[in-house]
């Protein structure tokens, strides 16, 4: 193929914003899909990316389209919306040479919307803007791209307006498609050079390796290198995506297909590495991508111990499937084994811990979400930490330095108040504030991630009704006055169930945990005593109270030293149960305090 007839870009969108429907029709219309087989969103195979409408993993398809008699072939990658997936964007970004951004005619710019925005200016990449759902009633064409020309500096004036559902201009879409980005740039003589962008697991395969070839061409049956691993493969199949893998016999310069081998685990294939042939000179790598940064960790402890070996084959099932997940092995003395997992954010993390449930079958405990905190000592060391438990005694180290993320929030104007007061609530530090238009603004501060964590999206949704959104980026680490808040049982600390918080809210947060252990844990036959602490200092406390037995109620009359006697002996029993009595602590009590953290 004749890389001047290839065109390679992505779909980039704030949430909902109608990306997977932009592709449905690009599918039909390109007669890629026949209209007896569409069905929508056709590129989200996975279940929960079904049933609850989000695209969760970049999605890669070639379609052909003919313009003036010429055949072209677009490589389309439909990407996510979610700031917790914006690494799947960035990848995607690597493989193509321009991008649609689409605004919803209705809603307008919003968060997600600048940030991928400026992920696509980053990348170097031509930006096609184009107004969705102007269809709607009460779609803002004119107001909305004057929007973008404000918050982006991108020219809006001349954008395609489209409806994606009824397929109204997406024809004159795809003929924009041709002028308006660059083909492929690339030498087919020499040595091959293929960015693998993507790689999924299939249990009947192996590894799909996801790759766009830069020089070169990639033949079946070839001998390749992966150059950053130094791992050597042959081809046994390669192919494109129409959207079912269709085999070919080569892939050349420009071209995005899949590349399948003997490969058994995905440990085996590194995203943003470089494919070249193993005879031959070396060629330089191409810029790959930076590690996914994982934002949030949380415990998954299996209800049943039983289920130990399965939960770690199912992470490991898992892992194949997405790779910027990472795990491993925990103990806790209250919860038993279980294991430690990384996420880009708390939707990823809920995403996970859904399909462990549902494709797995498992039932489990979640401890609180925790981020990662930099500790420095006094000989200028620096240690990570992801968990309470990790953080030293307040002598061994200087200061703990928690992260900042830089949030942007874009709500309506009569709500910037109340926005601001939440950032402020949240710890938050206002760094400025721009005006989209006459009724929409964004707002930027600066919030520990732990604070964003907790309530911060949910208040802000209750505040705005439902018209705010955010996104935000990790801008580095500041020094904050973080303590550890422990939680005691009879004097034992229960692990699972300390955090690390900032001083000032440790006090409401230790009494709102202890109020809901009292009200979860049985009664036992001696007091037991629950107490938040900071170090040695108690901080909060509440009590239960222990089970008593009358045992006086057979004494009728006679001297009252006799019951005495009885009462002095059943404090002393209560006495030494107390000591040596185990305080059991139902899975519903975790649950009620880490199902609300």
């Amino acid at each position: 193929m004749d890389p001047k007839y290839i065109r390679n870009f992505s779909i980039i969108a704030h949430i909902d914003h109608g990306k997977s429907t932009l592709a449905d029709r690009m599918l039909e219309l390109t007669g890629t899909v026949q209209k007896r087989e569409m069905k929508e969103q056709l590129l989200d195979d996975m279940e929960l990316e079904r049933e609850r409408g989000i695209t969760i993993k970049a999605h890669a398809v070639t379609v052909v389209h003919r313009k003036d008699g010429q055949d072209y072939v677009f490589n389309l990658i439909d990407t996510p919306g979610h700031v917790d997936f914006n690494y799947e964007v960035e990848k995607s970004m690597q493989a193509c040479e321009g991008a649609i951004l689409l605004v919803d005619a209705s809603q307008g710019v919003e968060a997600q919307t600048v940030a991928n925005a400026y992920l696509a200016i980053e990348a170097n990449l031509e930006i096609l803007t184009v107004l969705n759902k102007v269809d709607l009633g009460h779609a803002r064409p004119e107001e909305i791209a004057e929007e973008i020309e404000n918050s982006l500096a991108i020219e809006a004036t001349d954008a395609a307006r489209i409806s994606a559902k009824t397929g109204l201009g997406v024809p004159e879409v795809l003929d924009r498609i041709v002028d308006a980005f660059p083909a492929p740039k690339g030498d087919p003589n020499a040595q091959l050079r293929a960015l693998i962008f993507d790689a999924v697991y299939d249990e009947y395969r192996g590894v799909i390796v996801y790759l766009r070839v830069f020089d070169g061409t990639l033949r079946k049956k070839d001998r390749v290198l992966m150059i950053g691993t130094d791992k050597k493969f042959e081809a046994v199949d390669i192919g494109v995506f129409s959207p079912k893998m269709i085999s070919r016999d080569q892939l050349s310069v420009g071209e995005v297909g899949y590349f399948v081998s003997n490969i058994k685990t995905l440990g085996d294939v590194r995203i943003g590495d470089t494919l070249t042939l193993e005879r031959g000179p070396t060629p330089e790598m191409l810029p790959g991508y930076k590690e996914p940064r994982h934002m949030v960790f949380a415990d998954f402890y299996p209800t049943n111990p039983k289920d130990y070996v399965t939960m770690r084959d199912a992470l490991d099932t898992l892992s194949l499937s997405d790779s910027s997940f990472s795990y491993e092995a925990v103990t806790s003395e209250a919860l038993g084994f279980g294991y430690r997992c990384g996420f880009l954010g708390l939707l990823h993390m809920e995403i996970i811990q859904q399909r462990l449930e549902r494709e797995h079958d498992l039932d489990m405990i979640q401890t609180a979400p925790s981020v990662t905190y930099k500790i420095t000592f006094p000989d200028g060391s620096e240690k990570m930490i992801s968990s309470p438990g990790a953080l030293p005694s307040p002598d061994k180290f200087d200061q703990v330095l928690e992260p900042i993320v830089r949030v942007a929030m874009i709500v309506p104007s009569d709500y910037i108040g109340v926005t601001m007061t939440i950032s402020n609530d949240h710890r938050g530090v206002f760094v400025r504030q721009e005006h989209l238009s006459p009724t929409r603004v964004q707002l930027i501060y600066d919030i520990p991630l732990a604070e964003i964590m907790y309530d911060f999206y949910d208040k802000l949704k209750s505040a705005t009704r439902g018209f705010g959104t955010l996104n935000y980026e990790l801008t580095g680490f500041e020094p904050a006055d973080l303590v550890k808040l422990s939680i005691l049982v009879n004097g034992d600390e229960v692990d699972a169930l300390c955090a690390i918080v900032h001083k000032s809210f440790a006090d409401p947060r230790g009494r709102a945990i202890l109020k809901k252990l009292r009200a979860e844990i049985p009664r036992h036959m001696f007091e037991v005593r629950l107490q938040a602490a900071i170090g040695s200092r108690i901080i909060a406390r509440e009590s239960i109270a222990a089970l008593r037995k009358d045992v006086t109620a057979k004494c009728y009359g006679g001297d009252i030293s006799r019951k005495r006697k009885l009462l002095e002996k059943q404090k002393a029993g209560k006495r030494r149960m107390r000591q040596v009595g185990n305080v059991e602590i139902p899975q519903k009590a975790f649950l009620s305090v880490l199902g609300s953290e």
